[in-house]
């Protein structure tokens, strides 16, 4: 019998018993996917919440777990009505179950905060990122292509954006990494889990996925006898709150931003002086990049090596940098694209260090006192992008997405504005003096003319 059909069970805190192939045991058995065991999933948040230390490592065998629940839906629905609907047969499930395994495997350490929110690098989920990742050069990429689903599963985990690509049937990427997905049915579940934060997702949800003959698309359906179901679209918004809860208390605390935002100006310091570059950081983990940092000093010139080791030195005993002022987007649309053309977009780097100095020698000249700055504007992205899952809505012939039908559903539209607004751009000072974030504050309201500033105290 091959590894591809026998099972053994690995036990684990968020869904109990996981059962995983012996050829899927083999590829969490790679120098790639073993180092992600050193990767926290939610990054800096075990600083508020100390029990966030959960790893991508779980996460991922978590994700291949609800991949199952939801073929085994999918597959439940078309033996109840295969009218209009496909089934997921046997070997596109082994290929979307390995896809689901390492899906977050190009994952660096606070990758969010080095991509999303500083745009230092591009994104993990980069075409370039997976076909290194998934290459002939790594034990990954080697173990795929000994067991033959190398092409396939570079296909679904770059949407078949890879050049040459075949094309795919649009659910075996839509199942891992779509709107709703596994990836998001895992991590709800798993940060509510290690932050104890109160908050469940209903698992009978993956029982309403459908894959749509037609479009091939994945969709939930939410018609039965030409009536709107309103207990699954309940669940749906249900979940979309959850995702947007998360996103207030845990993903965008002012304290994980504050500290990822003193990780990224360490990264941007090592980069600017040529000490580190980006290939050093895809094998590292979230501890061995912090001491990778440590040693780049070596080759800095003297104002980076202090500025480095100040950040660090601050990180490694919870003295973040405190708020002086915040620009949140519900009181700064009219300015927003500005502010991120100008300080995210390229160039934004030299764009933020100047403004930081000019800021710096303004409040040095008044108070005779030296303050470091970091100013922070993260990507315009905040789309609650779960909304755009597709439905079967009552009267339609075709799956939309649920957006489409935001009208019909308040709540929705609510929640996405609400996530809209989680869009705050900060200007951060490495000290809890009040008299002197309150000159900080001052001068940088000033600086920012244009924006309102919200914060006071």
């Amino acid at each position: 019998m091959s590894g591809r059909n026998r099972y053994s069970v690995l036990r684990e805190p968020v869904h109990g018993d996981v059962y995983l192939t012996h050829e899927e045991f083999s590829l969490l058995d790679t120098r790639e996917m073993q180092r992600m065991r050193g990767v926290r999933q939610l990054g800096t948040a075990y600083l508020v919440y100390p029990g966030a230390v959960h790893t991508r490592f779980d996460h991922m065998i978590g994700s291949v777990h609800m991949t199952q629940k939801m073929i085994e839906g999918i597959n439940h629905s078309f033996e109840l009505d295969p009218v209009g609907q496909i089934a997921i047969q046997a070997e596109e499930a082994r290929v979307i179950r390995i896809a689901a395994l390492i899906h977050d495997v190009t994952h660096i350490p606070y990758g969010h905060n080095l991509e999303d929110q500083d745009g230092i690098f591009k994104r993990h989920d980069s075409v370039e990122r997976f076909v290194h990742m998934l290459g002939p050069t790594t034990e990954l990429g080697k173990r795929l292509a000994e067991i033959g689903v190398a092409d396939q599963v570079l296909s679904i985990l770059t949407k078949a954006r890879c050049p040459g690509a075949k094309p795919i049937p649009a659910y075996w990427w839509q199942i891992v990494a779509g709107t709703i997905c596994s990836d998001i049915l895992d991590y709800l579940q798993r940060d509510a889990y290690f932050t104890g934060l109160r908050l469940q997702v209903d698992e009978r949800v993956v029982s309403y996925f459908k894959v749509d003959r037609v479009t091939g698309n994945l969709f939930i359906d939410l018609c039965k006898h030409d009536l709107l179901r309103e207990d699954i679209l309940s669940e749906i918004v249900r979940m979309l709150e959850a995702r947007y809860y998360f996103s207030e208390r845990v993903y965008y605390h002012h304290a994980k931003v504050a500290s990822g935002a003193m990780i990224a100006r360490a990264v941007e310091l090592a980069l600017e002086e040529k000490a580190l570059e980006e290939s050093q950081f895809y094998d590292q983990t979230d501890s061995s990049l912090l001491d990778l940092l440590e040693r780049s000093t070596e080759n800095a010139s003297i104002g980076a090596r202090e500025g480095i080791r100040s950040l660090l030195g601050r990180l490694r005993s919870r003295r973040l940098y405190k708020r002086a002022c915040v620009f949140p987007r519900y009181q700064n649309e009219a300015v927003q694209e500005a502010l991120v053309e100008r300080f995210f977009a390229e160039g934004g780097a030299k764009n933020r260090r100047a403004v930081e100095e000019r800021i710096s020698n303004a409040v040095r000249s008044k108070t005779g006192k030296e303050v470091r700055l970091i100013v922070y504007c993260p990507a315009k992205r905040m789309q609650l992008k779960e909304a755009k899952t597709h439905v079967r809505w009552p009267g339609e012939t075709e799956v939309l997405p649920l957006s489409r039908f935001a009208k019909h559903v308040p709540r929705l539209a609510d929640l996405e504005e609400s996530y809209r607004n989680l869009w705050k751009f900060y200007l951060f000072a490495d000290t809890d003096d009040p008299q002197l974030l309150a000159e900080v504050r001052a001068i940088g309201e000033k600086e920012f003319a244009e924006a309102t500033n919200a914060y006071s105290t």
